[in-house]
C-alpha cells in the first residue's frame, strides 16, 4: 500500500470514527462512542504513518535527484 493509501485510509478510519461517537452519544450507547473513539485513534495513527513515508519519499526524491 503506498504512503498517499495509508494517509487517506486513515483520514476515512477517522471519520468513521467521529460518525460513530457522535451515534453512540445521541443513543447513550456507550460501546459505541469507545468503539468510534478507538477508530478515531486508530486512524490518526495511520494517518500520520501515511505523512511520514510521503516525507521519506519526497526527501529520498531530492536525495537521489541531486547526485
Amino acid at each position: 500500500m503506498s504512503a498517499r493509501t495509508t494517509k487517506m485510509k486513515g483520514q476515512a478510519k477517522e471519520v468513521k470514527g467521529n460518525a460513530k461517537t457522535a451515534a453512540g452519544r445521541a443513543t447513550g450507547n456507550d460501546r459505541l462512542k469507545a468503539s468510534g473513539r478507538a477508530d478515531v485513534s486508530e486512524g490518526k495513527a495511520q494517518s500520520a504513518l501515511g505523512g511520514v513515508g510521503l516525507k521519506v519519499k519526497k526527501i529520498t526524491k531530492n536525495i537521489v535527484g541531486k547526485r
